[in-house]
């Protein structure tokens, strides 16, 4: 346990003095957010460094990389996927930046860059027998073999991209990811699992938390597509290499709620010319509703720890 507590302090503590050294050299840069026009609530945070995912990712990073070491190799899988989802991210608001909106890259460039990097580790996944997956609440497990691929494919792209389109409020997609990965990380402990994951987790929900010093309303700093796709990467990595993919729904319930919502409201805005929400994803519903950013943020966590929790009970 002393590893675990060392390796979050040091991840929080490197987090909080990378993301507080990054925000003037991201303003110096001009890495400023582009705010969408009919996002009529957020016009005030134009101009708002982006990319600030990079302070918490390298932080976490370095930390995990250190307690673990290069002998685990499920951990560096999913430890360079994670790396490699966010020099997507980062090509993506980099290209933002230097086109002056909100296009970076094209959606069929973003795809092909994220199919690139989920078939490895899919491909990883059949050849090294980590095909298991275990049934959420139970102690069950079934090994699914090759159908691992196109499944890992599938969790990969909507794991990145569901925490994606949470990221649209101050606070949201950090603290619901550092609740997924905290209680990742304890279930991959119960069950005694890879322990070099469950550190990894360990580390991102700290260096997350730093982060979130600087991201609560009113943001200091946005995480951008650099932040929010790795995080994608690395929450997908961890469950499948530990068998619990079918967790994701739980621990990451918002995730998967964010992308449903915006899936139903464009079928049915292209059926009937209507809308099912005032916007999507579903947390611009409720801040149209009047709901603040911070509240939904909680709210978001909080619903998380909660399912993310129940998950625990088959080893308590």
């Amino acid at each position: 346990m002393k590893l675990y507590l060392v390796a979050a302090l040091c991840s929080f503590a490197l987090s909080l003095a990378l993301c507080a050294l990054e925000i003037p050299l991201l303003k110096r840069l001009g890495a400023g957010q582009n705010i969408l026009h009919y996002v009529k609530e957020h016009m005030a945070k134009s101009g708002t460094p982006t990319m600030g995912g990079l302070g918490f990712i390298l932080a976490a990073s370095a930390v995990a990389l250190a307690a673990n070491g290069f002998a685990d190799k499920p951990f560096l899988v999913a430890f360079f996927s994670g790396l490699g989802f966010l020099l997507v991210g980062f090509l993506d608001d980099l290209l933002k930046k230097r086109r002056g909106n909100n296009l970076g890259l094209r959606p069929y460039q973003k795809i092909f860059f994220q199919l690139a990097v989920a078939c490895l580790a899919s491909v990883y996944c059949c050849l090294n027998g980590l095909t298991v997956l275990r049934i959420p609440f139970t102690t069950l497990a079934f090994d699914v073999g090759w159908f691992m691929l196109p499944l890992g494919i599938f969790v990969y792209l909507a794991t990145v991209n569901g925490v994606n389109l949470t990221d649209g409020l101050d606070g949201l997609a950090g603290s619901t990811s550092s609740v997924f990965f905290l209680a990742m990380g304890i279930l991959i402990l119960l069950q005694g699992e890879n322990g070099a994951l469950s550190v990894l987790c360990v580390c991102l929900a700290a260096a997350i938390f730093a982060f979130l010093v600087f991201n609560v309303n009113r943001a200091s700093v946005f995480m951008g597509d650099t932040g929010s796709l790795s995080l994608g990467g690395f929450a997908a990595s961890v469950a499948l290499f530990t068998g619990n993919a079918l967790a994701i729904p739980f621990a990451g319930i918002m995730f998967v709620i964010s992308s449903i919502s915006v899936i139903m409201q464009v079928i049915y805005y292209k059926k009937t010319g209507k809308r099912i929400f005032r916007m999507a994803p579903i947390h611009h519903h409720f801040q149209e509703k009047g709901y603040a950013e911070g509240k939904i943020a909680y709210a978001y966590a909080a619903i998380s720890a909660v399912l993310g929790a129940l998950l625990f009970f088959p080893f308590v």
